[in-house]
């Protein structure tokens, strides 16, 4: 996943992106995503949306697409500057979501989701960058790679002790 929404939250009735620095007994501490971020404490009574969480409904058979993979479109297809300005149009938001995602749920996803979505694409692009797949993807391989290495040699010393046990 080239953009990593694990730690970022959106807070009811609070605009911006926050980031969860760590829990408290209370509650937890976030941080603004802005050019001043400021820290605050977001308490039960504060309804925290993970983006991690969040998914855009889809005319086809899965039903939904994680926001993060909406994200990754957004930036694969745009590269961080988006196609409207400051305050689009109802029928700028429904072009730029067709663009997007053009199975998207017409039914199920208002223009305001739209406008969140757009929002939230320019302050998590500004603020937490999307990394290249390039780089994710020899990690993965190495991971990937030690991991088989560690089984067959777990196999070896199994096939080995079963041997001795015969003798």
């Amino acid at each position: 996943m080239p953009i990593d929404l694990r730690q970022v939250s959106a807070i009811a009735g609070m605009s911006g992106l926050y980031r969860i620095v760590k829990p408290t007994r209370n509650g937890v501490i976030v941080e603004s995503l802005s050019d001043t971020p400021t820290r605050m404490v977001a308490q039960a009574r504060h309804r925290m949306s993970l983006l991690d969480e969040i998914s855009i409904y889809t005319n086809d058979e899965e039903a939904t697409v994680p926001l993060a993979d909406v994200m990754d479109r957004i930036h694969q297809k745009y590269n961080g500057e988006l196609p409207f300005g400051e305050k689009p149009s109802d029928e700028e938001l429904k072009s730029f979501m067709s663009d997007v995602l053009p199975d998207y749920d017409e039914d199920r996803v208002y223009v305001s989701d739209m406008r969140k979505l757009a929002t939230w694409y320019s302050i998590a692009s500004k603020h937490i960058g999307f990394t290249a797949d390039e780089e994710t993807a020899p990690e993965e391989k190495a991971e990937a790679a030690s991991e088989k290495k560690s089984a067959e040699g777990k196999e070896e010393k199994a096939e080995s002790k079963a041997k001795k046990a015969k003798k």
